[in-house]
């Protein structure tokens, strides 16, 4: 058994790097949502969330301290106005906290494989663990408001049934077969990721200070529009019903409760997890026209992905990584 002090591999710094810069955003963003929120119930569940970034962050705070590795700046207080006006509805805290649940998932389930230091793969299925809590307790209040809305609903198979032609894979021309419950799902779950998305960038459209800032939030805006459209076509050509707008509204603020840093860099953020939405989605839609329209608008969401890191990298709002050695550098 080894005894001697084992250092942090490249993917373990790397997951606890992001992990800390993520959840110190989260921290400032539940902070001004418990400040504004009237529900009790989703002020209970904004609480949890509060506390599970707070221990994340401690937790990563305490291994980067031992390891004499820089700690992050991340996002601090003169990142949020808790005093700001209202911005979004209780309804929005809601929903936006189960995308970043859902978010938060894939996030760690791509790390956790590739840690090997026992407290490191400790704290992030710790991470796993704490985060289906929160999605459950989540899911389980927007079900009992009968706000959640629910993917389509298909007939059972009542028999298996082989693909014989490969008509399975058309879909520009000639008769299309019925959406797959797989495309089915993925169609859904990029309209609702959209539709907060569009919301999101509506409001932060609203208070943000820096003009070039206002144009990133208003051209996400007619980018998820677009998109959302895209898909809800798929969704009502196949006689399946598209997922309505959520019941939330932006408030008619000029104010803004975040930095212009903050909303740039959460904009980023779900934009970079539209992209790997995509990517799944195109793997599990083997409809030409489908899978043709993923990979079109990937294209437009990574330009508009670059198009916000040149922002954040403009405004000196974008710290940089855990990296390797230039060893050419060195030996000049």
């Amino acid at each position: 058994m080894e005894t001697h002090h084992i250092r942090l591999t490249s993917s373990e710094v790397g997951g606890l790097w992001a992990n800390y810069i993520a959840d110190s955003m989260f921290i400032c963003i539940y902070k001004y949502y418990i400040e504004k929120v009237e529900d009790s119930e989703i002020k209970t569940v904004l609480e949890h969330a509060l506390d599970l970034s707070m221990q994340h962050v401690q937790v990563a705070t305490k291994i980067f301290k031992e390891e004499g590795h820089a700690i992050p700046h991340g996002f601090a207080d003169q990142d949020v106005n808790v005093h700001a006006p209202r911005l979004f509805s209780d309804e929005f805290f809601l929903f936006f906290t189960k995308q970043m649940t859902k978010g938060a998932l894939v996030t760690y389930g791509a790390i956790l494989p590739h840690t090997f230091r026992n407290d490191i793969r400790e704290h992030f299925m710790s991470c796993i663990s704490s985060t289906m809590e929160l999605f459950n307790e989540t899911t389980n209040l927007l079900l009992s408001k009968g706000i959640e809305v629910r993917s389509p609903y298909i007939p059972y198979l009542e028999e298996v049934d082989m693909v014989e032609k490969q008509q399975f894979l058309a879909g520009w021309w000639g008769k299309q077969r019925p959406l797959t419950a797989a495309e089915i799902t993925h169609l859904y779950s990029n309209v609702q990721t959209n539709q907060l998305g569009m919301l999101v960038v509506t409001g932060f459209g609203q208070v943000s200070q820096l003009e070039d800032v206002r144009d990133y939030m208003r051209r996400g805006k007619e980018i998820s529009q677009k998109q959302i459209k895209i898909f809800s076509d798929y969704l009502m050509k196949n006689d399946l019903p598209a997922p309505v707008p959520w019941s939330t509204s932006v408030e008619p603020t000029t104010e803004s409760p975040f930095s212009d840093k903050l909303m740039t860099f959460l904009v980023s953020m779900m934009t970079a997890a539209g992209m790997g939405n995509y990517g799944t989605a195109l793997s599990a839609s083997p409809r030409r026209d489908i899978a043709a329209d993923y990979t079109r608008l990937f294209g437009e969401i990574a330009l508009y992905a670059e198009d916000g890191a040149n922002l954040l990298i403009k405004h000196g709002w974008l710290e940089r990584p855990p990296h390797g050695v230039d060893r050419d550098e060195l030996m000049k």
